[in-house]
């Protein structure tokens, strides 16, 4: 699910990952410009929508001079990030996290200021929806990171394609298709036997959220890994169980296979986080403009996937000034704007009833008030999930290729095996 951002931009500004980074990249905040000014380093990637911002705090504080290291993919970041927390020295004085990485960072969480002690007084917790400041707080009660976006979950479905199996195809009318777990995959059933086509796209896009609403994750709070006695071999059954009776596109997310398979029309439903109306559309293309929908449902209840933090290393020599910009940068006047320039959700409890954000309609799926739907889909999420130092490495490269080996013809348990034992070798 780290890949949330990927194919949002194809430029890589700066791709360092050795301690010796070269003068593109920079070397830490600096303290102080030439001319007097407090600079400020401020480490991104992708598209957080904050170019115009920078502009206007500059403006609003003549003291300050920012300057924006932008890399155009999140895993170059990241691991520049981690080389330099390693080295002790060269981080930005502002460093965004995406969630995929967070539980890396957080095993690292001493690094980082607590933003409870250096932030502005007046910026509280309950500025955030509960579960995206739960996941940024150590175990110690640290707050690591001030929210960004988030990424709340709802489930895209072609309409076109619903009709010709005798499905219902209003956005109310599929709410029951997709009420529970059980109720997607018998629906699934239904549309394979109609049609001889898949339901999902592929497995592993399929378990992931299924396994980041569960109680506990691959690890519990102990950091102890728990895969054999949590819910996961349930999902695992019930995953692959789907894949056997013919529901999978069995198409790698991310790759060009996946891609045109939207254009393709390769797949009738799509596990949907606000970021995805995008790629869809575009994927798809103009031809299937108002054959996709999105209605305001998900099995199991709400999720959430995507969505990042602004962290301030200790590496910082501005920490109270960088503490102060990402507090501004997260702000809900800030938030909005942000998500009117790049589509950024919004994760700030404000920001969610600003009515910008909730009469936003998507001309693609069919005028559809997608800033209202996925606001309410972001406060049926029910907590945040522990997550381990070793979740994003488990999910990433034990969960997905077990599942696309199933995918190709290994059996269900031959695939489990795989995972129980890739899973305690990453572990160690």
């Amino acid at each position: 699910m780290r890949n949330r951002r990927a194919g949002l931009a194809k430029v890589v500004a700066c791709t360092a990952v050795l301690a010796a980074v070269t003068a593109a990249c920079g070397s830490g905040g600096s303290g102080a410009s030439p001319d007097g000014k407090v600079e400020l380093t401020v480490a991104t990637f992708n598209e957080f929508g904050y170019e115009e911002l920078f502009k206007e705090y500059e403006a609003a504080n003549s003291n300050v001079k920012i300057t924006h290291r932008k890399t155009g993919q999140g895993n170059p970041h990241h691991q520049n990030l981690f080389t330099k927390l390693g080295a002790g020295s060269g981080l930005a004085d502002i460093e965004a996290v995406e969630e995929g990485y967070l539980s890396q960072v957080m095993a690292k969480s001493g690094q980082f200021n607590d933003l409870k002690e250096i932030g502005p007084a007046d910026v509280r917790a309950d500025r955030w929806l509960q579960w995206k400041t739960d996941a940024v707080t150590s175990k110690d009660g640290k707050l690591i990171g001030y929210g960004t976006d988030i990424g709340p979950l709802a489930m895209c479905y072609r309409k076109d394609l619903f009709e010709a199996a005798g499905l219902p195809s209003d956005p109310e009318g599929v709410k029951a298709l997709f009420a529970t777990w059980d109720a997607y995959f018998e629906a699934g059933d239904k549309y394979v036997k109609a049609t001889g086509k898949p339901w999902f796209d592929s497995a592993a896009q399929i378990f992931n959220p299924m396994h980041n609403q569960a109680k506990t994750g691959y690890f519990d709070r102990d950091d102890k890994l728990v895969i054999e006695t949590n819910d996961d071999k349930k999902i695992w059954q019930q995953v692959t169980g789907a894949v056997a009776r013919g529901q999978s596109a069995k198409l790698v997310a991310w790759s060009p296979e996946w891609q045109n398979g939207f254009k393709q029309s390769a797949f009738a439903t799509k596990t949907c986080p606000s970021w995805m109306l995008g790629v869809i559309e575009g994927n798809a293309g103009p031809e299937h403009k108002g054959h996709w929908a999105v209605t305001a449902a998900f099995p199991g209840g709400g999720g959430n996937w995507g969505g990042s933090y602004l962290t301030v290393p200790k590496q910082s020599k501005n920490a109270k000034e960088a503490a102060k910009l990402a507090a501004w940068l997260t702000a809900p006047e800030q938030q909005i704007k942000a998500f009117v320039a790049k589509g950024t959700f919004p994760s700030q409890t404000q920001a969610l009833i600003s009515p910008e954000l909730l009469n936003k309609t998507n001309d693609y799926f069919g005028g559809e008030k997608v800033g209202l739907l996925f606001a309410e889909q972001a406060n049926k999420v029910a907590g945040a999930q522990y997550k381990g130092p070793k979740d994003g490495e488990i999910q990433d490269n034990v969960i997905a290729p077990a599942l696309q080996a199933v995918e190709q013809g290994k059996t269900a348990e031959e695939g489990w095996q795989q995972v129980v034992e890739g899973a305690k070798k990453a572990a160690k």
